[in-house]
């Protein structure tokens, strides 16, 4: 039975900067993979309906997933929801993501749920690759930088 990961975080910026991490294609690639992965965006078209296509390489023996889906729902700096389907047949079935922004006094509380994750997949092996990528993420749109 495909497994439920939630994850929750809360970022020292705005809503919206966090926002522009998970749909713009040069901050996902920055960001979304965890440690010792390389990511490449080969499609991108952040609109309800669009869809986006990537892959992630193992840094350490080359060996490569890729992925893809669609966006579901985009409310600009508070709501994402899109959906993950694994090129590989060994990972069946259609994961969705569903990223909720609230603004907070110190910035923003990020809510992630990703639903539909297939069983061959262990949960604690998402969890651990989540932290990092949050982690990542945390470095990219905390810093504010006006030059």
């Amino acid at each position: 039975m495909p497994s439920t990961v939630r994850l929750h975080r809360v970022l020292a910026t705005s809503p919206d900067k966090v926002y522009r991490a998970f749909i713009e294609a040069d901050a996902l690639a920055k960001w979304l993979p965890p440690n010792g992965f390389a990511c490449t965006v080969h499609h991108l078209e952040a609109k309800v309906g669009g869809t986006f296509r990537m892959s992630f390489r193992n840094f350490t023996t080359g060996h490569s997933h890729a992925f893809g889906g669609a966006y579901v729902e985009l409310v600009p700096g508070e709501r994402l929801r899109y959906t993950d389907t694994f090129d590989d047949p060994n990972l069946p079935g259609e994961i969705t993501v569903t990223v909720t922004l609230t603004k907070v006094s110190v910035g923003t509380d990020l809510s992630i749920v990703q639903d539909g994750i297939p069983d061959v997949i262990p949960v604690e092996a998402c969890y651990l690759g989540w932290q990092d990528s949050l982690r990542n993420l945390a470095m990219l749109v905390e810093p504010d930088i006006n030059q």
